[in-house]
């Protein structure tokens, strides 16, 4: 194995999560100002927001970095699953906050605060939305890049929501936590301008709440994909029809007896057995194991190919993971 620069794996750490941690880090500086001149509580929830996504955002970015580690002698398969590691810290985090938030939103359906400061909130508030909205727009188009989707104007949004489960662990974090920060700053926003311009003060905890559940929603959901991926899990089907429609493509190929995909991070780890032509000297099908092999491990998201040949039986066993499960 190469030795690797800390610099070269940085620049091949996840973009979506580096810009979000910056991103997140001046809105929790900002919102935490606004919040301690006006007292608003939808303020503190959504400081509080932004803080957990920035340490996230830092913990997840790290993680990317280095799972692009390659492999070695006693790490074989590679460090594909650190970043689902680091990613349940960040579901820790995120609990964290969500229950400082729902605490805080309680207190204020008891203790209503007077917010002030109207403008300072309104303007961090719309800071946050373009930031945020910038960030998760990004990830939108992260979420395309990285499921091959060629998506313009209004499909970027409607595809990424369709192929999120197919992005990286660091880009769906990304995208569930902007997609609640945005949210949270909309409503937020409302709170902050009802309770200033009307009696209803109950309405700044109740939203102060709404956020803090909707943290909780995220922390499950990053959760389970995580706890997935490092149990192990089986590539999506559109991954398993592309490689299978790759190996296909080879004359020689008659029939795919078994075909297991394994993803750890946003790499794959192919392990399948192809049925030859009959009576094909094991020279040539070694050549054409060799040609498939080299053909699949040319595809940036595979990190490694294991292929095995029998001769064909004459029984068509290939007809896609939901057809017939290996056993």
């Amino acid at each position: 194995m190469s030795n690797e620069s800390f610099l070269s794996l940085v620049k091949k750490g996840n973009k979506s999560s580096f810009f979000a941690m910056v991103g997140n880090g001046i809105l929790a500086v900002a919102k935490g100002a606004a919040f301690l001149f006006s007292g608003s509580g939808a303020m503190f929830a959504s400081a509080m927001h932004s803080l957990a996504d920035s340490v996230n955002q830092g913990f997840v970015f790290i993680g990317s970095v280095l799972s692009e580690k390659k492999p070695t002698e006693k790490f074989p398969t590679g460090f594909g699953r650190v970043i689902n590691l680091f990613c349940m810290i960040a579901v820790i985090v995120v609990s964290v906050m969500a229950y400082e938030t729902i605490r805080e939103g309680f207190h204020l359906l008891k203790h209503p605060a007077e917010v002030k400061g109207i403008w300072i909130n309104v303007s961090v508030l719309l800071l946050n939305i373009i930031i945020d909205g910038t960030i998760l727009f990004k990830a939108m188009k992260e979420i395309g890049k990285e499921a091959r989707v060629e998506s313009r104007g209004a499909g970027i949004v409607t595809d990424a929501f369709k192929h999120v489960k197919r992005a990286a662990p660091p880009t769906r974090l990304v995208f569930y936590e902007d997609l609640v920060a945005v949210s949270g700053a909309i409503l937020a926003m409302i709170a902050v301008v009802v309770s200033y311009f009307t009696t209803f003060q109950l309405l700044d905890g109740i939203v102060t709440i709404v956020i803090g559940f909707l943290m909780v929603g995220v922390a499950f959901r990053v959760g389970y994909d995580n706890m997935v991926g490092l149990i192990g899990v089986a590539a999506p089907k559109e991954v398993e029809d592309r490689i299978a429609a790759a190996i296909f493509e080879h004359e020689a190929v008659i029939d795919i007896f078994k075909l297991r995909i394994i993803q750890e991070g946003r790499y794959y780890h192919v392990e399948s057995y192809l049925e030859l032509k009959k009576g094909m000297p094991l020279s040539e099908a070694d050549d054409i194991k060799f040609a498939i092999q080299e053909k699949l491990i040319a595809d940036p998201d595979i990190a490694d190919v294991t292929l095995g040949i029998i001769e064909d039986d004459g029984i068509q066993e290939w007809k896609g993971r939901h057809a017939s499960e290996m056993s």
